[in-house]
C-alpha cells in the first residue's frame, strides 16, 4: 500500500530476495514560469487546495492566489506532510501569511492531526524520527552535505564529509544508504550529483551547529572550490574553455556559497584568493553583476592579504571593466563603479605587481593600464612590449587593444584593421570565444563606420554565435541591439525589428547595467531616426538610470548630448546641446567620438540652413574648423 503521507526516511531497503523498490518522489510542483492553469493543475498545488479547503472557506482561486500557493508548495519542497501541515496553518492564518513565515518552517508546522501517529504532528518531529534511525556516520554525511549549494558532486562530498568517523573510501556507500532512505537524492547520469530537499537541508545544517562543526564544514567546502577555480582558471583561455565552463557552471551556486562564507567570516586573505580565481569565470560565463558584487565586497574586507591575490583581484576588475567600455562605446568606461576607485586599484596592481613575480596574465597586463591613466597614446609602447609575451592570448589581447587606440587616437585606420585582423586569427587559432568574439565586433564596427553594414551585420552574426557558446547573454544584448541599428540603415526594418526583439529577449535574462544601457541607447537612436522624439527620450532616461554614476563620464555626456541635439525641436535648444557634446567629446580625445558629435554639428547647420552645410560635406580639416566656428560659436 502507497505511503500517503510521504516523508523522508519513513522507509528503507530491507535487502531480501524479491524486493522490488519503488521510489517515492516529492509532488510534481509548477514550473517557474508556469500560468495559472497550469498552476492549478500541478499535484503539489492540487493537494494543498483541497486540504486548504477544508479549514477555509474563502480560499480564492484567482491568479495571485494561485501564485501564493505555488510558492508554499516550492518552499516546502513538494513533500506531501509538509503540505498537509501548511494547509491545517491556515485556520488561523492567511496564505499570504503563512507564505512569508516558511524560513521558520519548523516552528511553524505544528498542530497536525490527533489522529496521526505523533511523529506525523509536526514536520520537525517527523525529520527527527527519520534522523535518529540513522548511524553516526550517516548523520556525518548528512549534517555536513547541508554546506553545499546546489548539490555536490561526489568527488566534493568525498573531500568535505569526511570525520572522525567517516573515511573517503566510505563516503559513497553512505551517500547510497541516505538515497535509499529519501533523505538524499541524487541526479544526472554519467556525472551523478548529491542534494537534499531544502527542508532536510535546513534541518541537517541546524545539527550541523549542534555539532559545532559548521565552521570546520564551511572551511572545507571553501578549500574545495578554491582548489576548483584556480585548477580550471588557465583553461578559461583556450579551446577547452566550453568544458570548464561548463564544470564550474555546475558548481556556480557553490562557488558563490564559498565568497560568501568566506566574506561572512571575515576571512580577507582565503576570500581574495578565491575572487582571484573566479573572477574570469565570472565575468567570461554571464556572471558580471554577481561577480562584480562580490568582488566589491571582497575589496571591502580588513586584513592581511597576500599580495599577488589582491593584485590579480584588482587588475581583473579593471580590466574587465575596460572590455565593459564597449557596451557603451567608450574605451575609458571602467563600469560599473567607481570612476576614482577604479584608477586607485591600477595604480596599487601596478605597484605589488613590481615586487612579486608576473605569473599570472593580469599582473603583466596591468602596466598597460596604469599607463592608460595617463593617457591613451601613453599606452601604446606598453601594450606593444606585450606583442613578444610567452602568452599567446596575452599577445593576441595587446594586439586587439592597439587595434582599439588606434582607432581611438585617429591613427592609420589600415594599421588598426591589420592588428584587429590579426588579434581574430590569433583567438580563432586559441579556440578562445570571447576574445574572438571581442576581435568580430570591433571589425564590425570599423567597416560600420565606413559604410559596410551588411557587412558589419554579418561580423555581428559570427560574434553572437561564439559568444553564445559560453552563455555571455549580456554580450548578446549589446550585440543583437547594435545589429538592429545597423539593419535600419540598410533599409531592413523587418530584421531591425527581429534583432531588438531578441536583444530584448536575452535583457530579461541578465542584470549587467552596461548591457542594458546599451539596448536603450540603441532603441534611442532607432526612435530618433524614425521620428519618435518622445520615445528617444524615455529610452535616454532608461539607459541614463541603468549607467548610474558612470553617466556622467564625458563620453557618456557626449553621446547624450549628441542625441538631444538632434530631438531638440526649438533651435537654441539644439545648439546648447551640440555645443555640450562638442566640448565633452574633444575631452575624451576619442577620434570616432568627435567625428559623431561634428556630424550633428553639420546637422545643426542644416536646420539653419547655413552656408557652411557645403563645408561639411567636404569633410576637410579646415572646412570642420570653420563649421564647428561658425555653427557653434555665438
Amino acid at each position: 500500500m502507497p505511503c500517503t503521507v510521504w516523508c523522508p526516511g519513513c522507509a528503507e531497503p530491507l535487502g531480501i530476495t524479491g524486493e522490488s523498490l519503488w521510489p517515492v518522489a516529492p509532488l510534481v510542483l509548477p514550473a517557474q514560469d508556469a500560468d495559472p492553469g497550469e498552476i492549478e493543475s500541478a499535484p503539489a498545488v492540487r493537494l494543498l487546495r483541497d486540504r486548504a479547503s477544508a479549514v477555509r472557506k474563502d480560499l480564492a482561486a484567482d491568479a495571485t492566489t494561485l501564485a501564493t500557493m505555488a510558492r508554499v508548495c516550492r518552499a516546502l519542497d513538494g513533500m506531501p506532510l509538509a503540505i498537509e501541515l501548511a494547509a491545517a496553518r491556515l485556520r488561523t492564518m492567511s496564505l499570504d501569511q503563512l507564505a512569508d513565515r516558511l524560513d521558520d518552517r519548523f516552528r511553524l508546522l505544528t498542530g497536525g492531526s490527533r489522529t496521526a501517529l505523533p511523529r506525523h504532528r509536526t514536520l520537525r518531529a517527523v525529520i527527527d524520527w527519520s534522523w535518529e534511525l540513522l548511524s553516526d556516520a550517516e548523520r556525518v554525511v548528512l549534517h555536513r552535505l547541508s554546506v553545499f549549494s546546489g548539490g555536490a558532486s561526489l568527488d566534493a562530498a568525498e573531500r568535505v564529509c569526511v570525520g572522525d568517523t567517516v573515511e573517503t573510501g566510505h563516503v559513497f556507500d553512505l551517500l547510497t544508504a541516505l538515497t535509499e532512505k529519501s533523505l538524499v537524492l541524487i541526479e544526472g547520469g554519467r556525472a551523478p550529483r548529491y542534494r537534499m530537499l531544502g527542508t532536510i537541508k535546513e534541518y541537517a545544517g541546524q545539527r550541523l551547529a549542534e555539532a559545532g562543526e559548521s565552521d570546520l564544514a564551511r572551511r572545507a567546502h571553501l578549500a574545495y572550490f578554491t582548489e576548483l577555480v584556480e585548477a580550471a582558471e588557465p583553461h578559461l583561455y583556450r579551446a577547452e574553455q566550453l568544458k570548464w565552463l561548463a564544470t564550474l557552471e555546475a558548481e556556480h551556486d557553490n562557488i558563490g556559497a564559498a565568497m560568501r562564507g568566506a566574506i561572512g567570516a571575515g576571512e580577507a586573505d582565503e576570500a581574495m584568493r578565491l575572487a582571484a580565481a573566479a573572477g574570469w569565470y565570472w565575468w567570461l560565463g554571464g556572471h558580471k553583476a554577481e561577480g562584480n558584487e562580490l568582488i566589491m565586497a571582497v575589496t571591502a574586507l580588513p586584513g592581511e592579504v597576500a599580495d599577488e591575490s589582491r593584485a590579480v583581484v584588482y587588475a581583473r576588475a579593471v580590466h574587465a571593466g575596460v572590455h565593459a567600455g564597449r557596451s557603451v562605446r567608450d574605451l575609458a568606461t571602467w563600469g560599473p563603479g567607481d570612476q576614482h576607485q577604479a584608477e586607485e586599484w591600477i595604480r596599487k596592481a601596478y605597484e605589488i605587481s613590481r615586487r612579486v613575480p608576473r605569473h599570472h596574465r593580469a599582473l603583466r597586463f596591468v602596466a598597460a593600464l596604469e599607463r592608460l591613466l595617463h593617457a591613451p597614446d601613453a599606452a601604446m609602447p606598453a601594450f606593444e612590449q606585450l606583442l613578444t609575451d610567452e602568452d599567446p592570448w596575452l599577445r593576441a589581447l595587446a594586439r586587439l587593444h592597439l587595434g582599439r587606440l588606434r582607432i581611438v587616437l585617429g591613427h592609420d585606420g589600415r594599421d588598426a584593421d591589420a592588428y584587429l585582423e590579426t588579434a581574430l586569427a590569433e583567438f580563432r587559432a586559441l579556440g578562445d570565444r570571447w576574445g574572438t568574439s571581442f576581435a568580430l565586433t570591433e571589425l564590425a564596427n570599423r567597416i560600420a563606420m565606413r559604410g559596410e553594414f551588411a557587412g558589419a551585420c554579418e561580423y555581428y552574426a559570427q560574434a553572437i554565435a561564439v559568444v553564445t557558446e559560453v552563455g555571455a547573454n549580456e554580450d548578446v544584448v549589446s550585440m543583437r541591439s547594435r545589429q538592429a541599428q545597423l539593419y535600419w540603415l540598410l533599409g531592413d526594418a523587418e530584421s531591425s525589428a527581429a534583432a531588438m526583439a531578441e536583444a530584448q529577449r536575452y535583457a530579461e535574462r541578465v542584470s549587467w547595467p552596461h548591457a542594458l544601457a546599451e539596448l536603450a541607447l540603441a532603441k534611442a537612436d532607432l526612435a530618433r531616426w524614425r521620428g519618435d522624439a518622445e520615445q528617444a527620450h524615455r529610452q535616454l532616461d532608461v539607459a541614463l538610470a541603468m549607467l548610474g554614476a558612470d553617466a556622467e563620464r564625458a563620453y557618456v555626456r557626449a553621446v547624450v548630448h549628441d542625441l538631444l541635439g538632434y530631438v531638440a525641436e526649438d533651435l537654441d535648444e539644439a545648439h546648447a546641446h551640440r555645443v555640450a557634446a562638442f566640448r565633452t567629446a574633444t575631452e575624451t580625445g576619442h577620434a570616432p567620438l568627435i567625428a559623431q558629435v561634428l556630424v550633428g554639428v553639420a546637422d545643426l547647420a542644416l536646420r539653419r540652413d547655413q552656408p557652411e552645410q557645403e563645408a561639411a560635406r567636404e569633410g576637410a580639416e579646415t572646412s570642420w574648423s570653420r563649421l564647428v566656428e561658425v555653427t557653434l560659436v555665438p
